[in-house]
Parts: C-alpha cells; sequence; structure tokens
C-alpha cells in the first residue's frame, strides 16, 4: 500500500511530537506556577501546546483510518473512541498504538478536554502527569508509525535503499 498519503500522516505526527516538545520546555522552564502575566501567559501557551499536540496526533490517526478506509467513530465521544480504536485489532490490522502508547494518548486527550473548556480550571502543579505522557508519545509516536506501516505496506526491498519512500521525519514537509 505504497501511498504518498503516508507523507501527510507521518507530517501529522511529527507536528504532535514538535507541540508536545513545546509543551514540555515551557513546563520545564519553571514559569507555570505563579500569579503574574509571565505564568499566565506560559499557562496559555502551555496548554495550546498540549491542545494543538494531541490534535495533530487525532489528525493523524484519522489519516489511517481513511488510508484504510476504516470506519471513523461519531458520536459526543468520539475523541476517546478514537482512541479505543487505535489500540485494539479491527478486522485484519493490528492495533496502531500499543496500549502502553495508548494510556499516554488517553492522558493528552483528557488534558485536551481542559484546555479546551475548562482552561479556568488549569492548575499548573497538576500538568506533571500530561507532561510525563507527552515526553513518551514524543519518544514512541514516530516508532509506532514505523512499526505500523512496516506490518500493513512492507519495504519492498530491490536491492537498493529502503524501498519504504518516506524518511519518517527529517525531510521537508
Amino acid at each position: 500500500m505504497s501511498d504518498p498519503r503516508w507523507l501527510r500522516i507521518e507530517d501529522e505526527f511529527e507536528d504532535a511530537c514538535d507541540y508536545f516538545r513545546g509543551a514540555v520546555r515551557i513546563f520545564e522552564k519553571g514559569i507555570l506556577h505563579g500569579k503574574d502575566e509571565a505564568a499566565w501567559e506560559a499557562g496559555m501557551a502551555f496548554m495550546h501546546a498540549m491542545q494543538s499536540g494531541h490534535t495533530s496526533l487525532e489528525s493523524g490517526l484519522e489519516r489511517i483510518l481513511a488510508l484504510l478506509d476504516e470506519e471513523h467513530p461519531g458520536g459526543p465521544n468520539w475523541h476517546a473512541d478514537l482512541l479505543l480504536q487505535v489500540a485494539r485489532p479491527v478486522n485484519e490490522r493490528g492495533p496502531i498504538l500499543p496500549r502502553e502508547v495508548y494510556a499516554q494518548a488517553d492522558e493528552t486527550r483528557r488534558f485536551r478536554n481542559i484546555a479546551v473548556r475548562n482552561y479556568g480550571s488549569f492548575r499548573s502543579e497538576e500538568a506533571t502527569r500530561v507532561v510525563a505522557a507527552a515526553k513518551v508519545l514524543i519518544d514512541s509516536l514516530n516508532g509506532c508509525l514505523r512499526d505500523f506501516r512496516a506490518q500493513i505496506d512492507p519495504p519492498e526491498h530491490d536491492g537498493g535503499g529502503d524501498g519504504a519512500g518516506g524518511s519518517m521525519g527529517g525531510g521537508p514537509r
């Protein structure tokens, strides 16, 4: 299933990692705590980066489902259902995200709800869990995509190059 749509999926996963990295950098500066303007701005930037990271991850997962002609979940809980769907085998395909990665993506999904709907309830001291989840996702997402793609679209070895076509990051986007 060599398909140029993989390039956009790779971009979405890399974008997710970039946004999560930004959120982690903001958190690690230690400026989220406090009541001053700098803490407020850092908190807003942190929430937006986390929200954008999770949204990019969802977009990549939705693109995979579209590539596979697999039904996208609907209804009021579609964000949670999407993660459940990609963490399980469906028909002939195996899970897209392993359970341990799914659990971290679910943590960023929960935080996304705070960033989108309840940002006034954001407590910087409670951000440690979502930062830990983001770090796991940064380290895991591109590998998960590479492994999943190899299962359903194995590289064709013709004696030259890797045959996969995409670089899984590092190239122009």
